[in-house]
């Protein structure tokens, strides 16, 4: 069992009520039945979860749409999970995914593991998704600050020169400007 499935198991025990079907949908070995999960009415969010992220971490792109739903959520840990299995999936529209959660201004408060993921994946949509979300988050002011930290993070670690500008940018914020130094000379070393 991997530190995330540990950290989900442990989450959601309460949540389900360590119920018969809790202790089924951890248990089963049937990749079918933990679709049905998915598409079945009325199961309970926790059920969904389980199913979506071990099909998500056994490579079953039945799975993309609800971890792409759980990776938006309101909840840090589901989004973490989501975006652990998101990752582990493989799937050619997960970039895609992360890049319009990541960019979407209406739901900046969520976009901390968009854009963590959009570093992970190093994918092609990744340096101008965070350039985007980055742009408006660099007023001292922000109360989005984690999120812009984030993207200043993932830029340095993804070396892209198209970057320079706004990395510079950073550089005054009070919060930011350490972490977009550190950027800054990783692009010059890359």
């Amino acid at each position: 069992m991997d530190e995330e499935f540990r950290s989900l198991t442990d989450r959601l025990a309460d949540e389900a009520g360590e119920s018969a079907a809790y202790h089924r949908l951890l248990a089963t070995d049937d990749d079918e039945e933990l679709a049905g999960v998915l598409v079945e009415a009325e199961r309970p969010l926790w059920a969904r979860e389980i199913a979506a992220f071990r099909l998500g971490c056994a490579g079953d792109r039945r799975a993309f749409e609800a971890l792409v739903l759980l990776l938006n959520h309101r909840d840090p840990e589901r989004c973490v999970c989501a975006a652990h299995a998101l990752e582990r999936l493989g799937d050619p529209r997960t970039p895609r995914a992360a890049a319009a959660l990541a960019t979407n201004t209406l739901r900046t408060a969520y976009a901390l593991h968009p854009v963590r993921l959009l570093t992970a994946l190093r994918a092609p949509e990744s340096v101008p998704a965070l350039m985007t979300t980055l742009e408006p988050l660099l007023s001292p002011e922000e109360p989005h600050w984690r999120v812009a930290l984030a993207c200043v993070e993932g830029l340095g670690q993804l070396g892209d020169e198209r970057a320079r500008p706004l990395l510079e940018a950073a550089l005054p914020h009070p919060r930011l400007g350490g972490a977009a130094r550190d950027a800054l000379s990783r692009l010059r070393g890359v």
